[in-house]
């Protein structure tokens, strides 16, 4: 346990991203105490502990004995930190745990979960390639590797969503909350289907209800993309699969549909039949999951079901027609290390798919892996830079580039999730997604609305998680959607908005100074 005491209460999820990104077998303790700062400084030099106190005049960081000072005391402004002001802090306080630690963090001080936002809006800017380098170099000691790779997926979202609009388009999601079974890992809203099977027709008749709403409330915009997702959507039945596409299809206008995808990924929900109801229905890209090819960490990780079921669903699809297939990896699972990667790798290439998602196991609070760690600890669960790599260069032999990236809390190696796909094989709702510059209207239990305003600034309407109580209290969640779309329509005053780069800009609040 690594105790940290601070006098300022204001600055907990960035000390704590940063201090579990350098110690992530720790569990960090934050406390507040206001009169620290006025408190004897000298602190045991064998305790795991630290003190911040920021408000004294210089402020300092003391830490098992070593202390490092920063500029000046924090200031504060109408009760909420500067924005400056925290962007100095975390430089300051990254560079003393990397000294203190002798390492430095891939992502540097960066906590958020989409570092490619900068080098969006930077770009949108005008800035060049080696300004914004430079930026992330400079303000945020990210790596290189991760520079060129952030910089490098920028251009491509960029070049993507051109073909998008921002306030008179949006994307649909249609949340499936049952799996086969629940994995190790999964914090998901996902209901095991053998013991939630009795609901299902009465959980699609009020996502078809949910879906009639957004129909009305946005008939005058285009839908672009459509995502079903889960959970496992392929655990529904065939007949109920069929009845909630052709409801699609009946209720919103798709001539401006890009792209309809539906996650199969468990292997043993997959049927000839469903993927003739998807492939008939209108589906573009499916996803066929394994996570990995090793037989003993997929029994080990909740998923039942083998390698042979991963490569049977895939021959499968490709015998439907489907010629835009992703599949899903994760690194760092218990026990598989670089060995274990390139060996999974190989068999990916061998079945050839036309996207990869490379994701870095993020160790989620609500998840099974967070009490078996505290049983058995973390020395099993190892991701490496080799590993990252290991896929990085097999999807780049399988002529795919990364599109989009995304970072989780607690990563295995703070590493992140990176898609690759072939060209014209993009997933354009996951760049929709990161991005936020479209709103995503979200049906179905656990799902979360994002309203996009004409100004940048986001609004969210989320449906409850409980199965039961989502069909017990449909009318709230539509009353929510009604309350968010009437807010929106307000908001945007008439105003339709363009292409990507046509359309209403966001305020951008970064300087490129350190590239100066």
């Amino acid at each position: 346990m690594l105790v940290i005491t601070a006098d300022l209460d204001r600055l907990e999820y960035d000390i704590r991203a940063l201090v579990t990104s350098f110690y992530p077998e720790e569990e960090v303790d934050i406390i507040y105490d206001p009169n620290l700062s006025v408190k004897n400084e000298e602190a045991d030099p064998a305790a795991f502990s630290m003190r911040l106190c920021l408000l004294h005049e210089p402020a300092f960081l003391l830490f098992e004995g070593k202390r490092y000072t920063y500029e000046r005391a924090f200031c504060e402004e109408n009760g909420t930190l500067a924005g400056e002001e925290k962007k100095t802090f975390k430089a300051f306080f990254y560079k003393a745990l990397s000294e203190h630690t002798k390492k430095t963090l891939p992502w540097g001080n960066l906590t958020g979960i989409r570092p490619t936002k900068i080098a969006m809006k930077l770009l949108e800017e005008g800035a060049s390639e080696d300004q914004i380098d430079a930026f992330l170099k400079e303000r945020h000691f990210v790596s290189e590797k991760k520079r060129l790779l952030c910089i490098d997926i920028a251009k491509r979202e960029r070049k993507i969503l051109q073909t998008c609009h921002a306030q008179n388009g949006y994307s649909l999601y249609i949340g499936i909350p049952f799996c086969p079974s629940r994995c190790l890992y999964c914090s998901f809203t996902s209901n095991p289907i053998a013991q939630f099977a009795y609901l299902t027709d009465l959980y699609v008749d009020c996502l078809i209800r949910e879906m009639e709403l957004v129909a009305h409330l946005f008939g005058q915009k285009t839908l672009e993309t459509v995502y079903v997702g889960g959970g496992t959507p392929t655990t529904l039945s065939g007949k109920q699969l069929k009845r909630l596409l052709s409801e699609l299809f009946s209720l919103f206008d798709t001539a401006g549909l890009k792209e309809l995808t539906v996650e199969a990924g468990r292997p043993d929900s997959i049927t000839e039949e469903k993927l003739a109801v998807l492939r008939e229905s209108g589906v573009t890209r499916i996803s066929v999951n394994p996570q990995t090819m090793h037989d003993t960490t997929l029994s080990f990780i909740g998923r039942k079901h083998t390698t042979e079921d991963v490569r049977e669903a895939y021959r499968m699809a490709r015998a439907a027609g489907f010629d835009n297939i992703n599949m899903d990896l994760i690194l760092g699972l218990p026990g598989e290390g670089e060995a274990e990667v390139a060996e999974t790798m190989e068999e990916i290439r061998a079945l050839d798919p036309d996207s990869l998602t490379v994701h870095s196991l993020a160790i989620k609070r609500a998840s099974r892996l967070r009490e078996w760690i505290e049983k058995n600890g973390r020395p099993l669960l190892k991701n490496t830079d080799a590993c990252m790599e290991i896929a990085s260069m097999g999807a780049a032999q399988m002529e795919m580039k990364p599109y989009y990236l995304y970072r989780q809390k607690n990563m295995a190696g703070n590493f992140e999730n990176v898609g690759y796909a072939k060209d014209g094989k993009y997933g354009i709702y996951n760049i929709l997604i990161m991005e936020e510059m479209q709103s995503i209207m979200a049906v179905g239990a656990g799902s979360v609305s994002k309203a996009v305003y004409p100004d940048g600034r986001i609004e969210r309407a989320d449906n409850v998680k409980d199965v039961k109580l989502y069909i017990d209290k449909i009318d709230e969640m539509l009353a929510r959607k009604k309350a968010l779309a009437k807010e929106l329509e307000e908001a945007s005053d008439g105003s339709t908005g363009g292409s990507y780069e046509g359309g209403a800009k966001r305020k951008i609040h970064i300087r490129i100074e350190a590239a100066e």
